[in-house]
């Protein structure tokens, strides 16, 4: 039988069944959305309200506004025959057994068969959810775990009974990955299946090392964030961000369901935890944890840390360890090796390394318990916590041998299969080839014919020992190039690599891949090598946090302090011209942003033939908050994108569309997805949105070979194609400017910095209406920039951007 889903009901319309139904509609799948009947009034008020909130959440549940008009709201008593024509039943009520089996019971009277139902419980046993049900409702029936919030959170677990259908679990991991754009891994059916069952063993341990052992809370997560490749919440903000009530609640149902853990005792919530919950100090939604949030006399705010000792908040403190000053700047591999290597007695590293033993042993015991597979217990860690390694990777980095000493040496126990793994000789838990990651070790499974070989033997065949790493056809790791004759140049801010079939890849590897001379360099050796036979197209892309998080404003400071006139303005020129030189190419040149896309970073991104941009792209011209305007292009992409489309016909009126370009900029608008960017024009209709963002580089790498294999033409560079509207638009432009200032809604500076921006839009001072060329805007854009950057509230800006990371209205 093949699948497909078109049309899905979830059942609950809470936090989590909401969001899964925003990001359904998001999607493109309309989606019916039910919840309990209201006592009172409208038996839908109590899904409207509950609804309501998905529409107003911070940051948006939806991609974008318009994907609401797919969900249609309803409730359990009027409405559940909507389930008989649904393809997917998601069910997402209240974390109770007993209400569970009662709806799926009703579930199973009303859907048609073989249609998929799957529970988004976080805890319960799925195959307790489905006992009693019909047998083709078992077959069809598995958990399907989103983490919260559905959009934004990549993981999403697949728990598979026994009875479930392998063609039904091969399909809902192929949607969830493609359509719905999350990274999939298949849990076994235990409590808290993989990510929370590792995840609350992890905060659990290093809370409790920390208490025991006198560090700060301000420490602890210094060493805990990104030093050891975790996000900046490290431990305790973490747990500040989930809840204490619901970290609890996580850790106290793995105490009651895994009484047989060999560490169990580590699920007892601590006592300074139970005296926060107790007195509702329950993380940032209350405004006090581990952490509370201070306003200062001026305004702003603190966080002061809890000391773990005497329960009271202290000011903050800035931590200072050797190993974070000396390891920083290593790559996570080289980092996790020094910390491990040079560092285990220093106190810092101590606390990293007698945490970390403890937790990846840990992990390793619960093979094959909650998981068939390394590569999911790691992929689970890592697209659930975004971290940038799951345990058996931060192993694999400090060597599995050397890791299984210390254990031993800390009588840390460790399963058998890891020491059989090291008798046969295998001492990585993934396979390489030529850097690149082929497989993972499978472990035997326990009590199996397999293992009694393992057992009897250890010396399983290397090869044998792996299995091969599933992926998707578009997969493309940049990192598995470094230190291989595939990254063909590289400096201190960007690098060159061949992406196979005739494709290169320019990447940016600068802090925040700012913009810099040396990506500037790197981009124009880039563009010599495009023109040679070998190669037929260029991706730009990178896989750091952001794509890029546009100039180094910093050096437009140091310029303006060398005292030579021309320093600025060719900088600016420099990367106007690389960025041209990227557009008319030859050959094409394709874009793949994600994530922050801001200021310069949007230039290099509206700067391709063409861009293929992940789903979670945030692309913004922000200069104006720095006192500037855009100067690499960024003005004549939305005047060629938004404003001259529309002008072919001499009757449109053009200023309601030079007007959304104004308001983009001046307004420092970001968009909160691709859809979005799309809508305002930092996208074009040809570009693609990309959901999973594993697969970007791939498909832009797809999108270059296609334009380049159907003849590929760069456009006209002298064509006279921007509709410059002249004076007349210029003066209604600075009068609603000048309506601003009078009403004391922006300062002298904000209305200078409007003008010059109205100057640009409009084509300077042209008297009439015409078309211009691209070079022609870029020109009045390097003007304008320059001047406002001589303006000593800009250098304000800038400077107090570059302090205190927040703008300045000066």
């Amino acid at each position: 039988m093949s699948y497909k889903i078109e049309k899905a009901v979830v059942l609950g319309a809470g936090t989590m069944g909401g969001g899964i139904a925003a990001l359904l509609a998001s999607v493109g799948i309309p989606v019916t959305l039910l919840d309990l009947a209201a006592r009172e009034g409208d038996k839908n008020g109590l899904v409207k309200a509950l609804w309501e909130r998905q529409l107003k959440a911070s940051p948006p549940a939806l991609y974008y506004p318009d994907a609401a008009r797919r969900v249609t709201l309803g409730n359990f008593d009027d409405d559940f025959d909507a389930i008989a024509q649904a393809d997917w039943i998601i069910e997402a009520i209240v974390e109770q057994l007993e209400p569970k089996r009662e709806l799926m019971a009703r579930v199973d009277a009303v859907r048609r068969p073989g249609s998929i139902v799957s529970s988004n419980t976080s805890g319960i046993p799925i195959h307790a959810i489905a006992e009693g049900r019909s047998d083709d409702f078992r077959r069809h029936f598995l958990g399907t775990h989103f983490f919260n919030p559905p959009r934004y959170l990549k993981l999403l677990e697949l728990t598979p009974t026994a009875e479930a259908l392998p063609e039904v679990v091969r399909f809902m991991r192929h949607f969830g990955a493609r359509r719905l754009g999350k990274g999939v891994v298949i849990a076994k059916d235990r409590p808290n299946f993989i990510a929370n069952r590792i995840g609350a063993f992890i905060a659990q341990y290093r809370i409790q090392a920390a208490i025991d052992n006198g560090y700060t809370v301000e420490e602890v997560d210094a060493l805990t964030g990104p030093l050891i490749g975790n996000p900046k919440t490290g431990t305790f903000r973490l747990a500040d961000l989930v809840g204490l009530d619901v970290l609890a609640h996580v850790v106290n149902n793995l105490y009651e369901l895994v009484p047989e853990d060999e560490s169990h005792a580590a699920f007892v919530i601590p006592d300074v935890m139970k005296r926060l919950i107790e007195q509702k100090s329950l993380g940032n939604k209350t405004g006090a944890g581990f952490y509370k949030r201070v306003s200062t006399p001026g305004g702003a705010s603190e966080y002061y840390a809890l000391n773990l000792q005497t329960m009271q908040y202290e000011p903050p403190a800035r931590p200072r360890f050797d190993v974070i000053g000396e390891t920083k700047d290593l790559e996570l591999p080289e980092r996790i090796r020094a910390i491990f290597d040079r560092f285990a007695e220093d106190r810092g590293g101590m606390f990293i390394v007698e945490t970390t033993l403890p937790i990846l042993a840990y992990a390793a015991r619960r093979i094959p318990e909650i998981a068939g597979s390394l590569a999911d217990v790691d992929n689970a860690m890592r697209w659930g916590f975004n971290a940038e390694a799951g345990p058996f990777e931060l192993w694999d980095m400090i060597g599995v041998r050397r890791g299984r000493e210390m254990m031993r040496e800390r009588e840390i126990p460790v399963p058998r299969w890891v020491d059989d793994m090291l008798a046969a000789g295998i001492e990585s838990f993934y396979q390489r080839q030529d850097g690149r990651v082929i497989g993972v070790y499978k472990p035997p499974e326990t009590g199996s014919e397999e293992a009694e070989q393992a057992t009897r033997y250890a010396t399983r065949d290397a090869h044998a020992a792996f299995r091969p790493l599933e992926r998707s056809r578009f997969h493309i790791a940049l990192a598995e190039n470094r230190g291989t004759p595939r990254e063909l140049r590289r400096n201190a801010s960007a690098s060159i690599h061949d992406l196979g079939d005739g494709i290169l890849n320019l990447e940016f590897h600068s802090k925040g891949n700012t913009l810099d001379n040396y990506i500037n360099d790197m981009a124009l050796e880039a563009l010599d090598m495009l023109e040679r036979d070998e190669w037929r197209g260029m991706v730009v892309a990178n896989q750091g946090k952001d794509f890029c998080l546009g100039a180094n404003i910093g050096l437009f400071i140091l310029l303006a302090g060398t005292g030579d006139p021309h320093a600025i303005e060719n900088a600016v020129k420099g990367l106007q011209d690389y960025l041209m030189a990227f557009r008319f190419a030859s050959k094409p040149v394709v874009t793949a942003p994600r994530q922050r896309v801001l200021g310069g970073g949007a230039e290099v991104a509206m700067a391709g033939a063409r861009a293929v941009a992940a789903a979670e792209t945030y692309i913004g011209l922000v200069e104006f908050g720095v006192g500037v305007i855009p100067a690499g292009g960024g003005c004549k992409e939305l005047l060629r994108r938004v404003v001259s489309p529309h002008m072919t016909n001499d009757k449109t009126d053009a200023l309601g569309y030079l007007q959304q370009v104004f308001e983009t900029i001046a307004y420092a608008k970001v968009s909160e997805s691709a859809f979005v960017a799309r809508e305002r024009g930092f996208l074009s209709p040809c570009d693609s949105i990309v959901l999973n963002d594993d697969d970007l580089i791939g498909i832009a790498k797809a999108t270059a070979i296609h334009l380049a294999e159907t003849g590929y033409t760069p456009p006209d560079r002298n064509s006279a194609s921007i509709y410059a509207i002249g004076r007349r638009g210029k003066a209604a432009m600075e009068m609603a400017v000048n309506n601003l200032r009078w009403g004391n809604y922006i300062t002298d500076h904000d209305a200078l910095i409007a003008r010059k921006l109205a100057h640009v839009l409009c084509g300077g001072d042209l008297s009439t209406p015409q078309w211009v060329t691209e070079q022609y805007i870029l020109d009045l854009e390097r003007e304008a920039f320059c001047s406002l950057l001589g303006e000593s509230k800009t250098q304000e800006r800038i400077s107090y951007m570059l302090k205190y990371a927040k703008p300045l209205r000066n």
